[in-house]
């Protein structure tokens, strides 16, 4: 696989799992567009692409408003002459319960991460289909959008929100050639460094060792290196017939998450009346109400601190 001639831009590229799509994008043979708020921290990733022989330019603006997703469309096509992969990856978080949570706080996580995916997905889209090229669009999710999380009401509704318009965008660009995915990733963040149920895998990870395998494999939970192979194969010609997917990844394990099916389907003659239902409710769905938010296995007694 190579992605020679590739030109990729990747939001929220200035360090953590942004960074690893793009380095390894590059490593790849892409040039890529990086993209962060501050101006030090994009050169800096710039730099460590550079210093390994790729190609590498940055775009200082924060994701959301159309002008930062023109802004990456530009350098893409001024800097290397065409654009063949967009990596949404930008994003913030402000983590407080439903009662707590401020219109502020709502309204900034999703004008990142929804409104900033959706704003360069447009541009980049728009731009493919008028130049008649084939393309990759991969957009970042989380497990939060896909099963919720405590605290977390603005990351969950935009990770979702992601999915739901990643299955749409397939369906609408498929004529185009261009493929839509979304990426699931599970790794060490600077959020999850400070959980004390992963601080054994955040050790192991500091110390450049290995993570334990319970970690790696039993909870598919690694580097951001491990998720930045996915990210490649995706924006290759390989991947040309995968688009509309959700796929998570981490450490040792790779998953491919099911589209909303319904689990319990039921008929009642006239309708559903509220007194059928309460005759009848318990029958239909003892047993098959559906879990919310994620649970672990217990750590084994090594690996606790």
């Amino acid at each position: 696989m190579s992605l020679q001639g590739k030109v990729a831009i990747v939001t929220g590229s200035g360090r953590g799992l942004g960074l690893a799509y793009a380095q390894e994008l590059a490593r790849q043979g892409a040039a890529v567009v990086i993209n962060d708020v501050d101006e030090q921290t994009a050169a800096d990733a710039v730099a460590t692409i550079e210093a390994e022989g790729g190609r590498a330019t940055a775009v200082v603006a924060p994701v959301g408003p159309t002008e930062t997703a023109q802004k990456l469309l530009a350098a893409a096509l001024d800097s290397f002459g065409g654009v063949d992969i967009l990596v949404t990856n930008a994003g913030v978080l402000r983590d407080k319960t439903l009662w707590k949570m401020t219109d502020e706080d709502f309204d900034t996580v999703i004008g990142v991460h929804l409104r900033g995916t959706f704003t360069c997905v447009r541009e980049v889209a728009t731009h493919l289909r008028e130049a008649g090229k084939p393309g990759r669009i991969i957009c970042i999710g989380s497990p939060t959008g896909q099963r919720g999380n405590f605290g977390q009401t603005n990351y969950a509704a935009a990770k979702a929100g992601i999915v739901g318009m990643v299955r749409t965008w397939a369906l609408e660009l498929k004529k185009a050639g261009i493929t839509a995915n979304a990426v699931i990733p599970v790794a060490a963040t600077a959020m999850t460094a400070t959980v004390p149920y992963f601080a054994a895998a955040v050790e192991a990870s500091e110390r450049g060792e290995t993570m334990p395998a319970f970690f790696r494999h039993d909870l598919g939970f690694g580097t951001s290196e491990d998720v930045a192979g996915v990210i490649a194969y995706l924006a290759s010609d390989d991947a040309a017939h995968i688009t509309g997917q959700a796929i998570g990844v981490g450490g040792d394990r790779i998953q491919l998450w099911s589209h909303p099916e319904p689990v319990v389907t039921a008929y009642h003659e006239g309708g559903w009346s509220t007194e059928a239902l309460q005759a009848e409710a318990h029958e239909l769905f003892d047993g098959q109400l559906q879990s919310v938010g994620e649970t672990f296995p217990p750590l084994p007694e090594e690996l606790q601190r």
